[in-house]
């Protein structure tokens, strides 16, 4: 995988970062995009160079990129950039979400800042835009991958309508995008995540340990779902997975893969299944 690129957006902590840090340790060359380049600027811990520099130290290559997913024009220089310097583009993973502090707040949605809306402009919009600006590097690669972050929140109450419209409208870029990319050897796909284990959730479970200290012992590290895209990438029969959404713990299990000795379990059961796109394709 030595001259295999991937860039992961909104990879400053949380899921981004471990997927960025699985993709580099299955060694891909990783672009760690962000707006967070210092430390104490954000709500967490965490910065598109830290996670570059433990992709490095773990014997990776690894690229910070500092891009606002909000400004186009970030977005597209980022592209040209990757072109430049790699002339190449195999994984683009679309993770960059605003996640707004109040999202797992109690409420309905006309009780909680609207700012939860702006999860549909950075975070639905934004990744439309950057599969936009990588495609055309991407289809020239050829044997590529769009892989977007979702969860069992597209099909079931999850946090408020705001973030159930962000997981579903990615799931349906999945397989739209599946359709305009069927001849041009670049697979879409929408991988529903588990509940995570990251800095957000280890902080709800500080306040809200009747909720979330269980969740926590059960919860997916935010690199397996970074194995799960580079078993996706890899697997020969890629192009048959685009355009679907699949759930990373059962995609997992079909490529043997565990996270730190466990096999996490599927939601399906207690939270839903994807969406089967209809065949009809009207143009």
């Amino acid at each position: 995988m030595a001259d295999k690129v991937a860039v992961v957006t909104g990879a400053s902590r949380g899921a981004g970062a471990g997927i960025a840090r699985a993709l580099g340790a299955a060694g891909y060359k990783v672009y760690v995009t962000g707006r967070t380049t210092a430390e104490g600027t954000a709500e967490f811990p965490g910065t598109i160079h830290s996670v570059a520099k433990e992709i490095q130290d773990a014997g990776g290559e690894a690229v910070a990129v500092a891009v606002d997913h909000a400004k186009d024009e970030q977005v597209e220089a980022l592209f040209k950039q990757i072109e430049a310097e790699e002339g190449r583009l195999d994984i683009l993973v679309n993770n960059v979400a605003h996640i707004h502090p109040e999202l797992i707040t109690p409420g309905g949605y006309w009780e909680r800042p609207l700012g939860l809306v702006d999860i549909l402009n950075v975070g639905l919009r934004s990744q439309y835009v950057a599969s936009f600006y990588a495609t055309p590097l991407m289809m020239k690669t050829g044997g590529a991958l769009i892989a977007f972050t979702s969860s069992f929140g597209s099909v079931c109450y999850m946090h408020g309508p705001a973030y159930g419209a962000q997981k579903a409208g990615v799931d349906k870029f999945a397989a739209d995008m599946g359709v305009d990319l069927k001849d041009h050897d670049v697979a879409a796909v929408s991988v529903w995540m588990g509940p995570l284990v990251t800095e957000r959730t280890r902080r709800a479970a500080d306040e809200r340990p009747d909720q979330y200290t269980e969740f926590l012992k059960i919860g997916e590290s935010p690199e397996f779902t970074g194995k799960v895209i580079a078993g996706i990438h890899q697997d020969p029969k890629r192009m048959e997975l685009s355009g679907q959404t699949v759930i990373g713990a059962e995609q997992a299990q079909v490529y043997g893969i565990q996270d730190n000795g466990k096999t996490p379990p599927s939601y399906r059961e207690m939270l839903g299944e994807p969406r089967i796109p209809h065949p009809a394709i009207v143009r």
